[in-house]
C-alpha cells in the first residue's frame, strides 16, 4: 500500500484517542481553558452523566471573531509561540489538540465574546476543520463550549463507557480536584438540571478551610495541620493529615505543582517516606498540598493528559518534600507530649485493677481483647501476676531511655498505699493462675499433645513459639487471629447469622458527602453486615449498633475505611467480591495487634482457633499464619551449623 497523508478529521478522532476517554476527560480540558482564559466563576452543566451534553460556561477574557476558526484546528495555541515558551510553559493548556479532538467525537458549539467586542460569535465543528462561518449571538463576556453527543460517530468507543451514575461521579470527583487546585474561581455543577456542588470563590485561608471541608469532609480540616516551607527555590504549602487520621484508600490525596493536579511516583515516594515511622502498614495519608517552582525545573510535556510530569532535579524534590513533610509531622505524633512520669502512672493505674471488674475465665480469649481496665498496648493479659520491679522493665523501651530502679522508684514514691496495690495483684493473680495448659490435662492426669502443640514464649510480642509432638512452629499472632476471625465473619454472613448488639451511645462519624450519600443508599447492605448505619446530616453518619463480634474494634475508623473502599472500588459490580473484601478489612480491624504481649492462655486459645479453621495456611494479605519445624528440621540444622 502506497504511504498517504491521512484525513484531518481522522488525524483529530486519533488524537481524541488520547486525549478523550470519557466525559470527565472532556470537562478537564474545557474547565483547564476556562482557568487560562482567566476566569472567576464556571458553570459546568452535565446531562445524563456527559454522553448526551457537557456544557461548560466562563467570564474569561472570550476569544476574538477572526480567531474562533483557529481556536478549532489542530495545533493553534496562545500559549506558547517558541521552545523557550515551552521550557517555561504556566498555562494548564498549551498543545491546541483538546478543541479539535473534543470536535472530531461529538458535536462541538463554541460561543465566544470579548470585553469590547459588541456581540458574541458562535461556530460549530465536527473535526474536519472546515466551513466555519461565525453566527453573532447574545452572549455575555466569556465562553461556553456545548459538546452533545459524545462518540456519536463512534460507537465502539461508546460501548465502553459506564452507566450514567458512574460517569457523573468521575465528573464530580474531577471538578472537586480542579477547586481545590483554583480557590480565586468559583464552580457550579449542575446534573440533569439539579445543583451538585456550588463553590464560591476563597481568598481567604478560613474561606478556602471551608472548601477543603465541603470537599474531603469537616473530619479532614479538624485533623489537619497547615504547613508552608520554602527552600532552594522550592515552595511547599498545604494541609497534611495527622498520622492518626488516615484512610485505607489513596482517595484524598491531591498534589499540585504550579497549580496542575499531578500523580507523581517520586511525590508519592517522598510522601510515603515522611509518614512511614508513624502509620500503620497498609494506612495511608491524607494531605492537600501544592508546590511552586521554577517552571523551567519542570516538564509538563511528558504525558499526553498532562496528568504526569517530569522534573528535571528530581533527587532536589524529593527529599525537600521530604524534609519539609518530616519537619511538620514531628511535632504531630500522638503522644509526644505526655512525660514520662505520665506514663508510669498510667501503667500503674492499669495495673490497679479490682478483682470484681475482672471477666471470666472462660471469656480471656483472643476475642474478647484484653481484661477490662487493661490497655492494649500497655501491659498484657498476665502482667498483674509479675512484680513490680519486673512490669516496669518489660516497659522501659516503650516509656523512654529511664532505667528499671528509676522507673519502679516513682512508681513507689507515687503510689503510698503499695500494700493495697500488691494485694490487688495477689487476688487478680489467684483468679488467673498461669497454668493454661491445664485445659488440656487428661482425665487420668496425663497431658495430651493438641496438632498445634502448647505455647511457650510470645517472641519479640510478635511470635508464637509452641512445641508440638515433632517439633516447635513459630506463629504471626496477628495474622493468624486475622485469618481465623475472616472464617468465622464469612461463616457468620453466609448462614446469616451476624449478631448486632446494640450502642449504649450512638456514634456520630464525620464523613465526606459523598460517603454520607453512599452510606444512605446502601443501608440495607450494612444492615446485612451487622451495622445500622443512619445518615443524620450533609456529611453525618450515625451508627446505632454494630456486629457482636466487632465491639472492641474500632468501629468508627471501620465505618471511614468500609464507605472509601467501597466508594472508590464501586458497588454495583461483583458485590460478592466487594463482601468479602469488606470482611477481610473487618477481620484485620478485629484482629490482636502486633507488638502486644499476649499470655499463655491466649496463646494457647489462638492455636486452639487455628485448629478449628479450615484453609488457616495464609492471612488476608497473603502472609503465611505459621511454620513448622520438625525434629528432622532442627537436627539437619544443626548438623549444618558443624
Amino acid at each position: 500500500m502506497r504511504i498517504q497523508a491521512l484525513p484531518t478529521q481522522l488525524v483529530n478522532q486519533i488524537a481524541a484517542g488520547e486525549v478523550v476517554e470519557r466525559p470527565a476527560s472532556v470537562v478537564k480540558e474545557l474547565v483547564e481553558n476556562c482557568f487560562d482564559a482567566g476566569a472567576s466563576q464556571i458553570q459546568i452543566d452535565i446531562e445524563q452523566g456527559g454522553v448526551r451534553q457537557i456544557r461548560i460556561r466562563d467570564n474569561g477574557c472570550g476569544i476574538v471573531k477572526d480567531d474562533l476558526a483557529l481556536a478549532l484546528s489542530r495545533h493553534a495555541t496562545s500559549k506558547i509561540a517558541s521552545l523557550d515558551d515551552l521550557e517555561h510553559v504556566v498555562s494548564m493548556g498549551f498543545r491546541g489538540e483538546a478543541l479539535p479532538s473534543i470536535s472530531s467525537v461529538a458535536r462541538l458549539t463554541l460561543i465566544s465574546r470579548t470585553a469590547d467586542a459588541e456581540c458574541a460569535w458562535q461556530v460549530s465543528a465536527d473535526g474536519s476543520e472546515q466551513n466555519f462561518d461565525p453566527q453573532p449571538d447574545p452572549h455575555p463576556p466569556g465562553t461556553t463550549v456545548d459538546v452533545r453527543d459524545l462518540f456519536y460517530n463512534t460507537p465502539a468507543r461508546r460501548k465502553f463507557l459506564k452507566a450514567e451514575k458512574t460517569e457523573f461521579a468521575h465528573i464530580e470527583s474531577l471538578i472537586q480536584k480542579l477547586a481545590l487546585a483554583r480557590f480565586d474561581v468559583g464552580f457550579l455543577l449542575n446534573h440533569n438540571q439539579r445543583e451538585i456542588l456550588n463553590l464560591k470563590p476563597a481568598p481567604a485561608q478560613s474561606d478556602q478551610e471551608k472548601r477543603i471541608a465541603a470537599i474531603c469532609g469537616s473530619a479532614f480540616v479538624d485533623n489537619a495541620v497547615k504547613i508552608d516551607f520554602a527552600a532552594s527555590g522550592l515552595h511547599l504549602h498545604g494541609w497534611v493529615g495527622l498520622p492518626t487520621f488516615s484512610r485505607s484508600q489513596q482517595d484524598m490525596q491531591f498534589f499540585y505543582v504550579n497549580g496542575r493536579l499531578i500523580k507523581d511516583r517520586l511525590v508519592a515516594h517522598a510522601v510515603k517516606q515522611a509518614y512511614q515511622d508513624v502509620l500503620y502498614h497498609g494506612r495511608h495519608p491524607v494531605f492537600v498540598l501544592y508546590l511552586q517552582l521554577d517552571p523551567a525545573l519542570v516538564d509538563v510535556n511528558a504525558h499526553p493528559t498532562k496528568l504526569e510530569v517530569r522534573f528535571r532535579e528530581g533527587r532536589l524534590v524529593h527529599d525537600f518534600l521530604f524534609q519539609a513533610l518530616h519537619r511538620s509531622l514531628a511535632d504531630q505524633r500522638p503522644g509526644q507530649a505526655a512525660t514520662v512520669a505520665q506514663k508510669i502512672e498510667a501503667v500503674a493505674k492499669a495495673i490497679t485493677l479490682e478483682p470484681a471488674a475482672a471477666p471470666s475465665r472462660s471469656s480471656l480469649n483472643l476475642q474478647t481483647s484484653l481484661p477490662m481496665g487493661l490497655a492494649e498496648d500497655s501491659i498484657g493479659a498476665n502482667v498483674a501476676a509479675e512484680p513490680i520491679n519486673q512490669v516496669a522493665g518489660n516497659y522501659r523501651h516503650s516509656l523512654g531511655s529511664v532505667e528499671q530502679g528509676r522507673i519502679a522508684e516513682h512508681y513507689r514514691e507515687s503510689r503510698p498505699a503499695a500494700g493495697i496495690v500488691a494485694a490487688q495483684i495477689q487476688a487478680y493473680a489467684k483468679l488467673f493462675p498461669s497454668g493454661g495448659d491445664a485445659e488440656f490435662m487428661r482425665p487420668d492426669g496425663e497431658q495430651s499433645m493438641p496438632p498445634l502443640g502448647f505455647a511457650l514464649a510470645h517472641i519479640h510480642n510478635i511470635y508464637i513459639l509452641a512445641e508440638t509432638a515433632n517439633g516447635i512452629i513459630l506463629v504471626d499472632a496477628h495474622a493468624a487471629h486475622e485469618r481465623v476471625t475472616y472464617e468465622r465473619l464469612k461463616q457468620h454472613y453466609h448462614n446469616r447469622a451476624i449478631v448486632s448488639q446494640p450502642l449504649l451511645l450512638p456514634l456520630k462519624i464525620q464523613v465526606t458527602a459523598a460517603e454520607a450519600d453512599l452510606a444512605e443508599q446502601e443501608h440495607e447492605f450494612f444492615m446485612g453486615l451487622g451495622f445500622e448505619l443512619n445518615r443524620s446530616g450533609p456529611e453525618t453518619v450515625v451508627l446505632r449498633s454494630t456486629p457482636a463480634l466487632l465491639t472492641k474494634t474500632d468501629v468508627d475508623q471501620l465505618i471511614r475505611d468500609i464507605l472509601a473502599d467501597m466508594l472508590a472500588n464501586g458497588f454495583s459490580h461483583k458485590v460478592q467480591e466487594k463482601i468479602n473484601a469488606i470482611l477481610a478489612t473487618m477481620a484485620c480491624h478485629s484482629s490482636v495487634r502486633a507488638k502486644r504481649k499476649l499470655s499463655i492462655e491466649e496463646m494457647n486459645a489462638l492455636l486452639r482457633d487455628m485448629e478449628q479453621t479450615e484453609r488457616i495456611g495464609q492471612c488476608n494479605h497473603g502472609r503465611p499464619t505459621w511454620v513448622a519445624l520438625s525434629h528432622q528440621d532442627l537436627d539437619r540444622f544443626f548438623m549444618r551449623g558443624q
